[in-house]
């Protein structure tokens, strides 16, 4: 649209120039005209008297020069070359002048510049022929206001035009482009999980747009459908072979009186646990990073949550020797949130602070709602946070300094961050007093 203003101005401009040259040309032809007319008058008035030549000059002569009250009107008449009457200073032309015709030029004369008519002819005097010249010249004001005033006109009329031009192009772009305004519109109030095809009716011109558009669409879905697929079977997959380890184990465990047979079970059971909690942690990752811009908001209850979630990871727990303590409140407390998403979250909050505790510890689980804000307070007495800032540990594959003996990907803090970050809320990570740490995840009440 501005391009075509722009454009629209130049050639406005362009018109402006165009008709002021046309009309300089026009208006001096004009004078021309005139000045010829009003020398060639004067040249007929030329009679021999007594063997010389005298000048009658006709008052139409100048009359009609004289209309433009602007200009100032000169003449010579010359008679072989000598001025018979006149203003002798009036420049000659460079050239011969042709018998009967006018020859006009423009030359600076005293404080201005003038336009000349001359014409020639020969006159009998004195029994012998004389040639005399006439020259006739006006000042070009009038000419200049004349040529002004018509390009002014044009200009105005130009202006016009253009104004006219210009809203007419606001009016019709803004009706072309009003159907392109609806459909983002209707694209933009969809959610996250509305992957249907545009199906209103569009003009012709956005047509080919919609189709290219609902191939993208159901080029995505398919592509967020494999994506979730390929989620489930891994972690079917990945979870199912370390379970039947994990159990085999804890049966021959039971099962065996010989102490160091005993302690190697135990040795494999908590790798097992390790590598399943590595596992879960990566495909709770991916989940949540599918899930971010897809939320399948529900109403939830936190409390039944925490317990559900405290409940699954106690043989986590014992396998510590760790006590998970529960404060939770005894009514329910309501968000509306992704329920898969908020239990990754609260369950690798757990999952750290048992990887992160010594063994015969204690850990703290905590619901508290106050305001519009929920909070999840769950507080070891591990070894607390390094000198690394908290804000830090909250990125993909970084872990503190304090716990490289510890085995970890690096990512449950990670994904308990983009969890609250999609909800709208926060996770704040403190160290306790008397040593361990504090980790508070912030949602909103419903």
């Amino acid at each position: 649209m501005v391009q075509l203003l722009i454009a629209a101005a130049i050639l406005s401009g362009l018109l402006y120039v165009s008709i002021r040259g046309v009309a300089d040309a026009a208006v001096e032809q004009t004078q021309d005209g005139i000045m010829a007319a009003a020398a060639t008058a004067i040249s007929e008035q030329l009679r021999e008297v007594d063997g010389e030549i005298e000048a009658d000059i006709p008052y139409s002569a100048f009359s009609m020069l004289g209309s433009n009250g602007e200009d100032r009107v000169f003449y010579r008449i010359l008679v072989d070359g000598v001025t018979l009457t006149g203003y002798d200073d009036l420049p000659l032309p460079e050239g011969d002048v042709t018998m009967l015709v006018p020859s006009h030029y423009t030359r600076p004369f005293r404080d201005t510049e003038v336009r000349i008519a001359a014409v020639q002819q020969t006159i009998l005097s004195g029994g012998r022929p004389a040639q005399v010249m006439v020259l006739v010249a006006q000042t070009r004001l009038g000419q200049a206001s004349i040529a002004a005033f018509l390009a002014n006109q044009a200009a105005a009329l130009g202006l016009g035009f253009f104004v006219v031009a210009a809203l007419l192009a606001l009016l019709a772009a803004g009706i072309g482009l009003r159907p392109l305004g609806e459909l983002a519109a209707a694209v933009g109030r969809r959610g996250p999980q509305d992957l249907r095809p545009f199906d209103r009716s569009v003009p012709s011109e956005l047509a080919p747009f919609v189709t290219a558009f609902n191939g993208f669409v159901a080029r995505l879905s398919a592509a967020l459908s494999r994506t979730e697929t390929f989620i489930a079977e891994a972690a079917h997959h990945v979870r199912t072979p370390l379970a039947t380890v994990r159990t085999e184990a804890e049966i021959a465990l039971r099962l065996s009186n010989d102490d160091q047979t005993r302690a190697s079970l135990r040795n494999v059971i908590r790798a097992v646990e390790e590598s399943s909690r590595s596992a879960s942690q990566l495909l709770d990752h991916a989940t949540v990073a599918y899930r971010s811009d897809r939320r399948s908001e529900t109403e939830l209850d936190l409390t039944a949550l925490a317990r559900e979630v405290s409940h699954g990871l106690t043989p986590t727990a014992d396998l510590k020797d760790l006590t998970l303590k529960l404060s939770l409140p005894d009514r329910p407390v309501t968000t509306v949130g992704d329920a898969l998403m908020l239990e990754c979250a609260l369950r690798n909050l757990i999952d750290n602070a048992i990887k992160y505790s010594t063994p015969d510890g204690e850990i703290e689980i905590g619901l508290v709602a106050a305001g519009s804000w929920a909070r999840i307070i769950v507080s070891d007495r591990g070894r607390g946070l390094s000198d690394d800032a908290a804000e830090t540990l909250t990125r993909r594959f970084q872990r503190g300094s304090n716990v490289d003996d510890v085995i970890g990907s690096g990512l449950g803090l990670t994904i308990v961050a983009e969890v609250a970050k999609a909800h709208g809320g926060n996770l704040n990570i403190t160290n306790r007093e008397g040593g361990g740490t504090c980790a508070q995840l912030s949602v909103r009440l419903r």
